[in-house]
């Protein structure tokens, strides 16, 4: 069995982490939970203190959402396989594909425009498949299977538009699927919404939702209580390319335009996003709202330096020390708790050792 990540790997375990008696053991225990939280508050109000006429504005709220809510979709669609223990990173390779094809199939072939796009999200979930039965068949490791798979998509998309841009004129109801608006706000925001609750939903209050997190933490244990790992990883894989195709139709209905050089760039913040998600709301743990919390703080950290004047360059370098203090945190962090739990253990060990080794008068 493969393996990249553990979804649980930090998870707090309640019977060996002990009481927190004190305010403050009570904060150092807050602080892992809701500390990005409070710092991506915090960010916001840092910015709109130093950027008072452009940055707490609703043009730049409706702009934030705008142009990161592909970025959102991609982040909730890397989450699924990552609750099992496994990275696709086809949401980034894949989504060049997608929103090509989306276009050139109405412009070119005449496809009308949901027929267009039930052919991307069939695409989309093969894919998917295809990556699943890699991973869980020829037990490749999901990094090595997915990379592999997304520069596949990528040549792909590169031949059939030939390195060209392809434009077309598009009908008004599938320009309308991520140029609309619904209380004053791009419809996007409202997509992102409600596949989070869908997600949330679904991995925590279901049977479903709990084996993966199983599969994440232990696959062998997983297997030995009766859960079929191969179909869930299938299955999560399946759901993270139909989310990466869906956001594929969106970025189309945005922009109009297909080309083979967008879409790249949104791999790395999504993945930053999954991963930063881990850390926070139920750290160490793969989860739903932690992923947009930590799209959230990507998204008004760079706003807000890219308003300062900041170099084009800033975005990449910003997602990229990003990851690696969040994991490097994460780590951290992770150290600490178990020399803690160590100490305990050994504490508890001598404390139940004590009597027995005390002879009877």
């Amino acid at each position: 069995m493969t393996s990249s990540i553990r979804s649980t790997a930090l998870e707090p375990d309640a019977a060996l982490d002990g009481d927190a008696p004190t305010l403050a053991q009570r904060l150092g225990r807050a602080v892992p939970v809701y500390g990005l939280v409070g710092l991506t508050v915090a960010l916001a109000l840092l910015f709109a203190l130093l950027l008072p006429d452009t940055f707490p504005t609703l043009f730049n709220l409706r702009a934030i959402l705008s142009d990161k809510s592909v970025i959102a979709l991609l982040a909730l669609a890397a989450t699924i396989p990552m609750i099992t223990g496994k990275i696709d990173l086809t949401v980034g390779y894949g989504i060049v594909l997608w929103h090509i094809l989306a276009i050139s199939l109405q412009t070119r072939y005449g496809l009308p425009w949901p027929a267009a796009v039930l052919v991307v999200l069939a695409g989309a979930a093969a894919f998917g498949v295809l990556n699943g039965l890699l991973v869980e068949r020829v037990q490749i490791d999901s990094f090595i299977a997915t990379l592999g798979t997304g520069t596949v998509l990528y040549a792909v998309a590169m031949w059939h538009s030939g390195g060209r841009q392809v434009v077309g004129e598009l009908p008004e109801a599938f320009v309308a699927l991520a140029g609309g608006e619904l209380l004053g706000l791009p419809i996007g925001a409202f997509y992102v919404l409600a596949v989070a609750l869908a997600l949330w939903l679904v991995t925590e209050f279901t049977p479903t939702g709990r084996a993966l997190y199983v599969i994440g933490a232990n696959p062998k244990a997983a297997e030995l209580n009766g859960i079929s790992v191969r179909k869930h990883v299938l299955g999560a894989f399946v759901a993270s390319g139909l989310l990466s195709g869906f956001a594929g139709v969106l970025l189309a209905s945005r922009l109009q335009i297909g080309q083979a050089s967008v879409g790249l760039e949104f791999l790395l913040p999504a993945l930053v996003g999954a991963f930063l998600g881990s850390t926070t709301i139920r750290p160490g743990r793969v989860n739903v709202w932690g992923t947009l919390v930590g799209v959230a703080i990507l998204a008004i950290g760079i706003s807000g330096i890219q308003q300062f004047g900041g170099a084009f360059y800033v975005e990449p370098l910003f997602n990229g020390l990003t990851l690696l203090v969040s994991i490097g945190i994460a780590g951290w962090a992770q150290q600490r708790r178990n020399l803690s739990i160590k100490r305990r253990i050994a504490a508890r060990q001598l404390a139940d050792a004590g009597p027995a080794a005390t002879p009877a008068h």
